[in-house]
């Protein structure tokens, strides 16, 4: 049978186009700075990412920061769910939230949003020329330690930004998701009124840790002195230290699995069309409103339910503050949560999914949501990842749950792994009669192959990481319209 998407054939070699809308001198200015998110090797110092460099930006700008109501969100896994849950719920309760997120899909506006809507192109130019001396005076001050430096990275550019957009906007709440690690984190500046650890798992193992305890202790770097924790972390070790940070700093620790639950039942046949996730929000027995039942959510999957349980939490948390958040709006925030790139249907026939996983355990939620969730149907994966991933132990999740493999690599980002070498991997991995494997130089060859291979019926799914999610959806965009 012919496949049902006839690609289109721009040239294979060239990315499609995207990036910021902003003034050349703009985009000139970003990316002119250290990208740690774009570099082959990233490292995780006090000499690289210094709190201090922030806070010495910071009080250039006024000090933004101080002005916001804010939510801390990090964790593993699950921090951009979570956040976005968050942001969703209190916009249906009638205010005004600001939502820092990375990295982005498609454009660098997207993660500074205000009331679902990123920052506009204009905006953000004007926000650059606004900061652009104060960078420049970082830029000008000389350094004793040669191996310091006193120049903003691209990160720590794009918070300072989110923050003196939403203190512009006067929102009511800003929810700021960590980029990498917490304690180190230029959004860890912050005096929140919550902060939320999401889950821990094993990731960006070479900066932040080999253990679970040593990410768990980044993470709990954001546990300020007497502000309320919410933690869906579950396994013991990391539990424990997080637990040990909470106590250590004064603060109330609220628990996944002690001070709350949750009850998920999966949709079925998404491939049919979008059918919302049900799930019961769990308090401890006792509580006057212990159980909220039948709650619909827009992302599947039991680890979205996790996610929303924790944001949940954390509402429960600021109404403890004094804040009115109805039960109604937390329905209407979860159906509304809209999240890119998050087991995302993005086509039917064939039934094209995208997912962000790049973890061992991102990529077991999404096989887990593919089975549950999915009709039987034949399977192919479009797989590329980066050099500082548990490359084998993805692909031990990933092989069995696929009919056929194409390993492609990004175009965008240097740190991609070679499709070779994921290939290889593969072979030495499969069990005998394991999918077949294809291998593509770049994401536009790798959707040619799939539309070669693909029937109506088949189940795609694209995966790795956020930088093939993102080049993949702007090539299927641009072939399914």
């Amino acid at each position: 049978m012919k496949p049902a998407i006839t690609p289109k054939r721009p040239s294979p070699s060239a990315p499609p186009q995207g990036g910021p809308l902003l003034g050349d001198s703009a985009v000139d200015f970003l990316t002119s700075r250290i990208d740690y998110e774009r570099m082959l090797s990233v490292p995780y110092s006090q000499r690289d990412f210094r709190l201090d460099r922030m806070q010495q930006l910071l009080d250039r700008l006024g000090n933004p920061h101080r002005e916001l109501k804010i939510v801390h969100v990090t964790g593993t896994k699950g921090k951009g769910s979570t956040a976005a849950m968050i942001a969703s719920v209190l916009r249906s309760a009638d205010r005004s939230v600001g939502l820092f997120s990375s990295p982005h899909l498609d454009r660098v506006e997207e993660r500074i949003a205000v009331n679902g809507q990123p920052c506009s192109a204009e905006d953000l130019a004007r926000l650059v020329d606004r900061l652009r001396p104060a960078v420049a005076e970082m830029d000008a001050v000389p350094t004793d330690d040669p191996l310091e430096s006193n120049r903003p990275t691209y990160f720590e550019i794009i918070t300072a930004l989110a923050l003196l957009h939403f203190a512009e906007r006067r929102v009511d709440a800003a929810v700021l998701e960590v980029g990498l690690g917490g304690r180190l984190d230029s959004t860890n500046v912050c005096q929140p009124l919550v902060s939320v650890i999401t889950s821990i798992s094993y990731d960006h193992t070479q900066q932040l840790g080999s253990t679970l305890a040593a990410i768990a202790g980044e993470k709990a770097g954001i546990i300020k002195p007497g502000v309320p924790v919410v933690s869906g972390v579950l396994l013991h070790e990391p539990r424990h230290v997080i637990a040990e940070a909470a106590a250590l700093q004064g603060c109330r620790l609220v628990q996944l699995g002690q001070d709350f639950d949750f009850d998920y039942r999966p949709p079925r046949h998404l491939e049919q069309g979008p059918a919302g996730a049900r799930f019961d929000f769990i308090r401890p027995e006792g509580n006057a409103n212990s159980r909220i039942v039948d709650l619909e959510l827009s992302l599947a999957g039991a680890h979205q339910a996790a996610n929303a349980a924790v944001a949940l939490a954390t509402l429960d948390e600021l109404r403890r503050l004094g804040w009115h958040l109805p039960e109604a709006a937390v329905r209407r925030g979860l159906i509304d949560v809209r999240w890119p790139a998050r087991i995302e249907v993005v086509a039917r026939r064939p039934t094209i999914v995208l997912d962000a996983a790049h973890n061992v355990a991102s990529v077991e939620a999404l096989v887990r949501v593919l089975q549950e969730s999915f009709a039987p149907a034949a399977r192919l994966v479009v797989f590329a990842t980066t050099r500082d991933k548990d490359l084998r132990g993805m692909l031990s999740v990933l092989l069995p749950a696929f009919d056929e493999v194409i390993f492609t690599r990004y175009w965008k980002n240097p740190r991609g792994v070679p499709p070779e070498e994921l290939a290889s991997l593969a072979e030495e991995l499969a069990a005998p009669g394991g999918p077949q494997v294809h291998v593509a130089a770049d994401p536009q060859t790798a959707w040619n192959l799939t539309t070669s291979i693909a029937t109506p019926e088949h189940l795609i799914a694209i995966t790795g990481s956020f930088f093939i999610a993102a080049e993949m959806r702007a090539v299927v965009r641009g072939t399914v319209g």
